[in-house]
């Protein structure tokens, strides 16, 4: 992730993060600590959406995010559970093999041994169980079911930025 902090004088602090799928976040934090957050669309300059929290709100925030208020449960119980069956969501990076080619033309379950089980268009569109023939586009969210180092080789090779 790319961050760049930058001052406002008068205003306070502001700064802008580009995130690894090229999405940018702007935060602005006020003197007075309020804290107001811009998202931006990753093909235009527009924020998309913006909220603003007061000093405690973004104080709660931050620790969920830090993960301070929930700790997910443990993988390990739930591989064990299915026998090392493992369920990831993965969003689909910019420059990734994977874009414009069909779930049967990357062998996702032939040579990678993982099942789509649904994806998530950046139009909110959902497949559920999706047909061998569904194009895969960048910053479509896949929810992929498989054995852990399956999964790591799958997102590594087809599905990052810088893959295969």
């Amino acid at each position: 992730m790319n961050i760049r902090e930058s001052e406002l004088p008068g205003i306070g602090c502001k700064f802008e993060l580009i995130t690894r799928n090229n999405e940018k976040l702007v935060i602005v934090i006020h003197d007075d600590g309020r804290r107001e957050l811009y998202h931006f669309d990753s093909e235009n300059e527009e924020s998309i959406s913006s909220i603003s929290f007061n000093d405690s709100e973004a104080r709660k925030i931050a620790a969920i995010i830090g993960g301070m208020v929930y700790k997910p449960q443990a993988l390990e119980k739930i591989e064990m559970a299915f026998e090392g069956l493992v369920i990831e969501w993965f969003k689909v990076e910019a420059g990734s093999a994977a874009i414009n080619n069909t779930i049967v033309d990357l062998e996702i379950r032939n040579k990678y041994n993982v099942t789509v089980i649904a994806i998530l268009k950046k139009n909110m569109k959902k497949f559920f169980n999706p047909g061998p023939d569904t194009i895969i586009e960048a910053g479509d969210k896949l929810v992929l079911s498989g054995e852990r180092h399956e999964l790591s080789q799958l997102i590594k090779s087809v599905l990052s930025y810088g893959g295969d």
